[in-house]
């Protein structure tokens, strides 16, 4: 009988080796995934935008708030680095729920969101929804419709939650917009209910049509499986989910969460228009990331970019 290879199966058994406490695999686990790094991309968009305009950009993902890999400390560190970035505008792309059974504990969404609530730049901090804030929102699968309980406490916490919505930003005497796209995964098959027509949430064309012809603009997209469907109008897309594999071996990943395989799984990527994939914070399914430390994103936009 053929074995089917999943992200599940390739993660759960380097979780195994990982938690022998040997050599590559104890570092997968007790030293990689403690690491924070900052990743630097610096691009001229494809898109339209304003000569001499420059903007830069903080984007967190992925952070699974649990104990004891992402605990409410390491969560404040991370915060206290981003707001030391001199960033013009916070993004948070999604899956700050926990996802993984090897936990000792979850962190709650009223634990974790004051403290994504200290993020400071001039343009504000805006977010977006994963699918595990969907997944482990019992309530919100039963009824096949928001609000869930991660949206609702970085709301009250002041940070905009941008579903299937776009705002203008003013910056510097220039206007741009921020999209943020509904999750493509946000109800599970077996969970779905009269209140959702499909699995997904996101609604691309409702969206971008809320953007005027020929504006500069930039979108949030959890899964970054949407941007083959993305126009070259939209600067750039900001996606995580990935976790760009969450285990690369010389520099790619052997199961991505993605229809496309590797093609999306990580990184800046040049098509039709700019995509940048982080590679997260926390970790999902199992404690393992061997690779692709986590990381806080800086993108910074502009002609001046190279």
């Amino acid at each position: 009988m053929p074995v089917r290879i999943t992200r599940r199966s390739v993660l759960t058994g380097l979780g195994g080796v990982a938690l022998a406490g040997l050599g590559t695999g104890a570092y997968a686990v007790g030293i990689e995934p403690m690491r924070l790094v900052v990743t630097r991309y610096a691009l001229r968009p494809l898109g339209p935008w304003p000569a001499g305009f420059t903007l830069r950009i903080v984007a967190l993902a992925d952070l699974h708030a649990c104990e004891p890999w992402m605990p409410l400390p390491r969560i404040a560190g991370i915060v206290a680095t981003a707001n030391g970035l001199g960033a013009d505008v916070v993004v948070l792309l999604g899956d700050y729920v926990s996802g993984m059974n090897a936990v000792t504990r979850y962190v709650d969404a009223a634990e974790w969101a004051p403290v994504l609530g200290g993020l400071k730049a001039p343009l504000g901090t805006y977010a977006i929804l994963g699918n595990h804030d969907w997944w482990e929102d019992r309530t919100a699968q039963r009824r096949g419709a928001g609000p869930t309980i991660a949206g609702a406490a970085l709301t009250s916490n002041g940070i905009r939650v941008l579903e299937n919505e776009a705002l203008p930003l003013t910056v510097r005497g220039q206007t741009l917009w921020l999209a943020g796209l509904g999750d493509q995964l946000a109800f599970l098959p077996s969970r779905k209910r009269r209140g959702a027509a499909g699995i997904g949430l996101d609604d691309l064309p409702g969206t971008l049509a809320k953007i005027p012809d020929g504006a500069p603009a930039i979108l949030l997209a959890h899964e970054p499986d949407i941007f083959p469907n993305v126009p070259p109008r939209i600067a750039l897309t900001l996606s995580g989910h990935t976790h760009g594999g969450q285990v690369r071996l010389f520099g790619r990943a052997p199961v991505v969460p993605s229809r496309y395989g590797a093609r999306f799984a990580y990184g800046h990527v040049r098509e039709q228009a700019d995509l940048i994939v982080s590679g997260g914070l926390g970790m999902s399914i199992a404690p393992v990331r061997f690779g692709v430390p986590p990381e806080i994103v800086v993108v910074d936009l502009g002609d001046e970019a190279a």
